[in-house]
């Protein structure tokens, strides 16, 4: 692709987001052979929000959100995430977005700085800029005496943030979390949780998918998946008059409940 096409791209993508919207999914649908893993499910998430995306195994989260980082190609249906489209500029997605797996995805054998070097030129940045801002964020975090520390030998809660942190050196539009928190205690989960903030302050929108219910209390909306379908989304205190309990517990029980099906 051509630089002039390229800016036209990118000025097309910035025009989509002024809506106000950086995710836009409309009958969105996965099948693998007679397996539909998403089924029509249509949602939108606001530039900005923290937007909780939960549902049991089996409800097809995963699928979802893999289409929607460009990795999956839709079986049927539309979506825009940054202003590009899920099925046709899978690249340009990915070139916006932010992401970290429920699995660790740094490297144990590379020193802190050197994967932080790694992943901010995989998305594009100049080494002069990686320079600069690694040590910014090292600081932040209060990583700096840890620079040259194999990632291997740092303890699970702060592998946890730095890969968080990785995820968004680059200033995405965007950062998908995949279970983040999970295998945590719970004053890494608050210390974390304190990181998707003030990465929201800046203007970063957080779409998550957790286990812990308490962690969904802290979303601006909730959406929960059942076989492959959007069964309810709402605000977290909406969710909660809805059924008329008091925890968010209590609401995923209910909408669980519902479920057929076992496998993702």
């Amino acid at each position: 692709m051509g630089i002039r096409d390229r800016l036209l791209r990118e000025r097309k993508a910035i025009q989509a987001l002024q809506d106000g919207y950086v995710i836009k999914v409309k009958d969105l649908s996965k099948k693998f052979g007679d397996f539909t893993a998403v089924d029509h499910i249509s949602f939108e998430v606001k530039k900005g929000e923290i937007f909780g995306f939960l549902g049991a195994n089996g409800a097809g989260k995963t699928t979802a959100i893999r289409m929607l980082c460009g990795l999956h190609r839709p079986t049927s249906g539309s979506g825009m995430v940054a202003g590009f489209d899920i099925a046709t500029q899978q690249e340009d997605i990915k070139r916006h977005i932010g992401y970290m797996s429920q699995k660790f995805a740094l490297y144990n054998d590379l020193k802190v700085w050197e994967n932080i070097r790694l992943f901010a030129g995989i998305y594009g940045m100049s080494d002069s800029a990686i320079a600069k801002k690694t040590d910014q964020m090292l600081s932040r975090l209060g990583f700096m005496a840890e620079k040259n520390t194999m990632v291997g030998e740092l303890p699970l809660g702060w592998k946890q943030k730095l890969a968080f942190s990785v995820a968004i050196f680059h200033e995405p539009e965007i950062v998908f979390l995949d279970e983040p928190t999970g295998g945590v205690d719970p004053l890494t989960r608050r210390q974390f949780w304190e990181l998707i903030y003030e990465a929201v302050s800046r203007g970063i929108t957080v779409f998550v998918t957790t286990h812990y219910m308490d962690e969904a209390e802290y979303c601006n909306r909730v959406s929960m998946m059942v076989d492959g379908r959007i069964e309810m989304l709402d605000t977290p205190k909406n969710l909660r008059t809805h059924f008329g309990v008091e925890t968010m517990e209590e609401v995923f029980t209910l909408v669980a409940q519902r479920a057929t099906r076992s496998d993702d």
